[in-house]
């Protein structure tokens, strides 16, 4: 199995932010893609972070993070929602693969959020049956917010993190124990399409400052 490039949740932040700095400044260095590093991870894998993600094609976390073959455990759908399969996925990262690192990575301008907020208007057309269902918790979030805000995407989308990483804590014994124990870090952060800056908003087990 290959080797972890980092096994406590600061050093494993400290990977993904200094590999963002990278992507963004346009530096990236697309580190351990080589033949070496795929002969390396084919018998087994250690991934330093597993990141809930959007399935946005503006959004790769591997690239963003200017990581490698084997660097992250990536689960993806529209609008990074906690369904019983991501949080599924999740714990096989923490229990199974040892992450260290739990990221729930947002972005602006997300279609998801946006039709989260467009189908709590008052003549709003019936969204297909399985798209309703994938973003419901995101009209959750919608109606979360005060009135004034609910046709405010942003606000929308910074509830729905707070929302996604909150219940990713409360349903997940793992997660929360993990965290408790100092194993497990959780960070929800939010990518800027335009300037390829990840920001953290959210931290629990671990200092993004």
């Amino acid at each position: 199995m290959t080797d972890r490039l980092a096994t406590v949740p600061a050093d494993a932040w400290a990977e993904l932010a200094e590999g963002n700095a990278r992507f963004r400044t346009g530096s990236p260095e697309h580190p351990r893609q080589d033949g070496t590093r795929r002969a390396g991870v084919a018998s087994g894998q250690a991934p330093h972070a597993a990141v809930l993600g959007c399935s946005d094609s503006r959004a790769s976390a591997e690239l963003l993070f200017d990581q490698g073959l084997g660097d992250l455990f990536v689960v993806r759908n529209a609008g990074q929602v906690l369904s019983p399969d991501a949080l599924g996925s999740i714990e096989y990262a923490v229990a199974v693969l040892g992450v260290p690192l739990v990221v729930v990575l947002a972005h602006d301008a997300c279609g998801a959020v946006a039709s989260a907020v467009a189908a709590e208007g008052a003549d709003a057309p019936a969204l297909p049956v399985h798209i309703a269902e994938l973003i419901e918790p995101i009209r959750v979030a919608v109606r979360a917010v005060p009135a004034a805000d609910r046709a405010d995407a942003v606000a929308a989308g910074a509830r729905h993190l707070q929302d996604t990483v909150g219940a990713l804590l409360r349903d997940s014994e793992i997660v929360a124990d993990g965290v408790a124990a100092g194993t497990l870090a959780v960070v929800g952060a939010v990518y800027h399409l335009a300037d390829g800056a990840v920001e953290p908003r959210i931290a629990v087990g671990v200092s993004t400052a």
